[in-house]
């Protein structure tokens, strides 16, 4: 269900000039200072998330940055593209919402470019992801999103992806080949799996709980913070810790209607968006140890070794040919760990 911030509009003298922008924001850059904004915002995933905790803090920012001028109506499970993700990129690239927190993966079927951060074991741990972004990662995929028509505000996280499923222990490349496993929408992960050897299915995330719980498929991979705030561990058996793929968050808005705010209102959405995704970012983290330990109560959790994981680095070379001609040179080094 829609859930919409309660702000408190601020007070104008009666000849100021005052515009409510209901999607979007409006003027030529040089807008009058006092013009009013009423926003749109997704997320992918539930109310529940850290997803839903960095928008809402970005709406509070925003509103208190802007004493009141600046509203954001927050939507869950991508409402407002009917569940699909890729949809809710097309509807931000196109002005018909405002902002949005989507994976890169998403954004990766309409660019192929954007898969490069998410290819599989690039990044040992959140240092060297935080390091590589800082490197020219960030500048990389804002020039990206600047050719959609969005403006990237800086990137949020969902975190390391794992895998889960109903049927066995994975520790091994041998032990995926069969299962069926619903991935995000993207190429790079139809691919990944399929030179695994499992059976891999595209679907809106929506749908993911109710075809785990009757069967439709065997698993699925997403980080610690979407399988916890979805509950997906009542319908799923085995955990496999791999940090197989470091997957962050675009915080974007129309490009657009970035560009239609005054000066002073764009440094207002920037500060924002920076404090919401540095929130946003320490939550998810500061939550994992806690959702793991509860996960391990309810589901068999399998944290692969070294010798494991090189395993399956080993067989994702591949993948890795494939795909080096679709990142480019120029987006793969930029998210190189230095």
């Amino acid at each position: 269900m829609k859930k919409k911030m309660t702000l408190v509009a601020a007070a104008f003298a009666a000849s100021a000039l005052t515009l409510t922008a209901c999607g979007g924001g409006a003027g030529d850059g040089a807008s009058a200072e006092g013009e009013t904004y009423s926003w749109d915002m997704t997320i992918t995933v539930s109310e529940t998330s850290t997803w839903w905790a960095g928008a809402e803090k970005f709406a509070e920012l925003l509103d208190e940055k802007s004493d009141g001028r600046m509203t954001v109506n927050l939507f869950a499970n991508e409402q407002l593209s009917g569940g699909d993700p890729a949809a809710g990129v097309e509807m931000l690239a196109n002005g018909d919402k405002a902002f949005s927190y989507n994976s890169p993966i998403i954004y990766s079927g309409i660019d192929s470019r954007f898969s490069a951060i998410t290819a599989p074991f690039l990044y040992a741990d959140y240092e060297e992801a935080d390091a590589a972004i800082a490197d020219g990662g960030a500048e990389a995929y804002m020039g990206l999103t600047e050719d959609m028509g969005i403006k990237m505000l800086g990137f949020g996280e969902s975190g390391f992806r794992q895998i889960t499923n109903s049927k066995k222990e994975i520790t091994e490349p041998g032990d995926i080949p069969g299962l069926k496993v619903r991935v995000a929408g993207s190429d790079l992960f139809l691919d990944i799996y399929q030179e695994l050897g499992a059976d891999p299915v595209s679907m809106n995330f929506a749908e993911v709980f109710t075809s785990l719980q009757n069967g439709t498929i065997d698993g699925q991979e997403n980080p610690f913070d979407v399988i916890y705030s979805n509950g997906l561990m009542e319908v799923q058996d085995y955990l496999t810790v791999w940090n197989y793929v470091y997957d962050p968050l675009i915080l974007g808005m129309n490009l657009e209607m970035y560009e239609a705010l005054s000066d002073e209102d764009q440094a207002i959405v920037d500060e924002a968006a920076a404090e919401a995704n540095e929130y946003q970012i320490n939550l998810s983290r500061e939550n994992e140890a806690t959702q793991l330990a509860e996960m391990e109560e309810e589901m068999t959790v399998t944290t692969l070794d070294a010798d494991q994981l090189q395993a399956f680095r080993e067989a994702m070379q591949p993948v890795y040919d494939s795909y080096e001609s679709k990142w480019t040179a120029e987006i793969a080094d930029a998210v190189k760990a230095p």
